[in-house]
């Protein structure tokens, strides 16, 4: 694999680590230091620097006081970006990659750990199910990788996606934004906002979008509606209610297959299976209903509240490509279809209280979580003329019509079954500042988490069925994290973190548990990290993270018992990030990323993942940076670079999805101070690529150039 894209990580680590000690001496020299940086908010930014979050703390803290690698993506570069999907975010977060999900779902891969599809939230609350999440209402994107489960629960076992959301305030908003390209390209979104007195806002965000892509027959309409409504009842009280409403329907591309290690060079808009839409959906209904309740307290104690309430409908259905005859150009179909209901909720209670003894203060935080998921599964497996569960067809006529039913019990992986999970969770947490150079972050949190799983299946009905009708597991877990920050100087932090998190045996999707699993203990992820932040100036952030990440309680076949019930070191990933954000000049905006990952197997886990093999999804080195340069007050220009190297398919090592390097431009042109043209290349070479993949032979080519004209207007 060719991964020579940088100087080797080591050298590169030195010598950051020389420049950062050379710019903090230099700033210990200076006559004067830099401003101090006042956080007001989570949201406070200028441009494309996001200076303070609070989703990794549940308090109001600035990044350069945080012992963890995290960065974040304001809305001012997702508009100069033209973002609309979380694939185009993490583009430019150092450490997460982005699968194919089958074609119907985001599936992050956070520091080489890739069964993440769970590991999202909407303002600190779970949004766990399968499925592709939209921009139209979303302020930031608050991306931490490593285990992060201290603040978010089981999962986390890489990393968390954090969305903030865009909510009623007291102040006025009107904005607009058309968008209209290439492949039948059509998007309209609105953000309206106003104060209705002193104690009363609404704020609406809406979303409409009928598109077409660049794979044959494709085709995408989505809608989403977000009304929030602020209420102020008195200056020690905010209420923020909110409810959205998000449909997707899309056509699901599992990709093209390989041959010879590689994949099997087609057009970009080849496709396998059915042509009609309706064969072939993936669609999500989502409805979400959410409350937010602070009160401060005279003493300095604040109270807040949040309960969130969402019911997905979801269902895909999918004709997949298999291994390819070279000999007689031919190709295997299989197919299935997946349908899950779920309902959340989830009820989080915090209290966060300042305290301070001298030089030394506590930002102390203690907080209860309470939440229930209610799932129910159906997946049934195609069958094909003469009912075989597979088909071969000739490559020249891979998308031609063919009959096929879908029926319970056609492999083992069919299921028709419910999940209830509880979960009861007590967190405690002390930011300590000693004095201005020395601050420490240590928390503990312990989840009560039980899964029960009831098989709708009748014993005896369908062979390859489980016949167990109930299955259960409950699993106490414990979460620590402690991070200690030093500062030599006021723009240079270094910093040390540890932290653990648990991924019960009931899996991502709560959908993994079994007669064999039930009872071992949840598998474990342990982070050891070491970093730097500088703040080279109140507008521009740099960050370096060193990691090992440690994978255990991993199941594998026991030689004594010939089942999966031995637990064993799994994997390990070992990485560097670099991230830079904000103003090089005031008129010259960057976002940058690079990251330097080895992510390799302890254990043979199957007879296609054996000890030793690279995880898949994981290249070895990618980097990305994003310039703005405004050449005047209203003309501003934009370029941008991606770099990936190669990266395996499966953990089979099997097959080789190329290294790429794509260019994106911008062009931005001020009408009038309410109206902002904008035009976005993506692509700009038209290079052939292929972006992720789910497996050897479901390798999603990416995309070619592609052109989005967007109208922004503010009135």
């Amino acid at each position: 694999m060719h991964d020579r894209i940088l100087p080797r990580p080591a050298t590169l680590a030195a010598l950051l680590a020389l420049a950062f000690a050379a710019t903090a001496q230099a700033g210990e020299s200076a006559t004067h230091s830099l401003p101090t940086i006042n956080v007001n908010a989570s949201a406070e930014s200028d441009g494309y620097l996001v200076r303070a979050v609070s989703s990794a703390t549940k308090t109001d803290t600035a990044l350069t006081d945080l012992p963890q690698a995290v960065t974040v993506i304001g809305e001012a570069l997702m508009r100069d970006q033209s973002m609309q999907s979380m694939a185009d975010v993490v583009r430019y977060v150092p450490g997460i990659g982005m699968a194919s999900g089958e074609g119907n779902r985001d599936a992050p891969a956070f520091r080489g750990s890739t069964s993440a599809s769970g590991d999202f939230y909407m303002d600190g609350v779970r949004d766990d199910a399968e499925y592709y999440r939209d921009l139209y209402n979303v302020e930031q994107v608050d991306a931490l990788t490593g285990p992060n489960a201290m603040m978010f629960g089981r999962g986390g076992s890489g990393g968390v996606i954090n969305r903030v959301s865009k909510q009623a305030s007291f102040s006025t908003i009107r904005a607009l934004d058309l968008t209209a390209g290439n492949y039948r390209k059509r998007r309209l979104t609105a953000d309206l906002g106003q104060a209705v007195n002193e104690a009363l806002a609404v704020r609406v965000a809406a979303l409409a979008e009928d598109s077409g892509g660049y794979q044959r027959n494709f085709g995408l309409e989505r809608k989403g509606i977000n009304p929030t409504l602020a209420i102020r009842p008195d200056k020690a009280t905010s209420v923020v209610l909110g409810y959205e409403h998000f449909e997707d329907y899309r056509t699901a591309d599992r990709g093209v297959p390989s041959l010879n290690g590689r994949p099997l060079d087609l057009p970009v808009d080849a496709f396998f299976g059915n042509p009609a839409a309706e064969t072939r959906p993936a669609r999500v209904l989502a409805d979400a209903v959410s409350s937010q309740i602070e009160h401060r307290f005279a003493n300095g104690l604040q109270l807040s509240n949040k309960t969130r309430y969402t019911s997905y409908d979801k269902l895909y259905q999918n004709i997949s490509p298999g291994a390819v005859n070279a000999a007689t150009s031919r190709v295997t179909l299989s197919a299935y279809n997946n349908h899950q209901w779920r309902k959340n909720l989830f009820n989080q209670t915090d209290l966060t209280m300042l305290v301070q003894q001298g030089d030394i203060s506590h930002q102390l935080l203690a907080g209860m979580e309470l939440g229930q998921q209610n799932t129910d599964y159906l997946r049934q497996t195609g069958l094909f003329a003469g009912q075989a569960t597979s088909i071969s067809v000739p490559l020249a006529q891979a998308d031609a019509a063919l009959p096929v039913s879908y029926v319970l019990g056609g492999s083992n992986s069919d299921r028709d079954g419910r999940s209830k999970a509880t979960v009861a969770a007590l967190y405690l947490q002390d930011q300590i500042s000693f004095g201005p150079q020395w601050q420490l972050v240590a928390g503990l949190r312990y989840d009560d988490f039980r899964l029960d799983y009831h098989n709708n299946v009748a014993a005896g009905v369908g062979a390859l069925l489980p016949a167990v009708a109930q299955l259960s597991s409950r699993d106490h877990l414990l979460s620590p994290r402690a991070g200690l920050v030093y500062k030599p100087v006021d723009m240079l932090a270094l910093y040390a973190n540890y932290s653990v998190a648990s991924v019960p045996r009931g899996g991502d999707q709560l959908s993994s548990l079994t007669v064999v699993n039930q009872s071992l203990k949840p598998e474990q992820f342990t982070n050891y990290e070491a970093g730097a932040k500088l703040q080279y100036s109140p507008d521009l952030l740099a960050t370096l993270a060193l990691y090992r990440l440690e994978r255990s309680n991993v199941a594998v076949t026991n030689p004594a018992t010939g089942i999966a019930d031995q637990l064993v070191d799994g994997q390990r990933t070992k990485g560097l990030e670099l991230a830079v954000s904000g103003k090089l000049a005031p008129a010259w905006q960057v976002q940058g990323a690079y990251a330097y990952q080895d992510a390799r197997l302890l254990a043979s886990v199957s007879a296609t993942a054996l000890n030793g093999a690279t995880v898949n999804a994981v290249p070895r080195q990618t980097l990305s940076l994003w310039n703005r340069y405004d050449l005047s007050d209203r003309l501003g220009v934009g370029l941008g670079l991606i770099r990936r190297t190669d990266m395996y398919a499966s953990t089979s090592n099997a097959v080789v999805l190329p290294g790429f390097t794509r260019i994106d431009a911008a062009l931005f042109y001020t009408i009038h101070p309410g109206c902002t043209a904008q035009l976005n290349i993506e692509n700009l070479a038209d290079r052939k690529y292929y972006a992720a993949a789910n497996g050897d032979n479901n390798i999603t080519p990416g995309s070619p150039r592609a052109i989005r004209a967007n109208l922004h207007l503010k009135f």
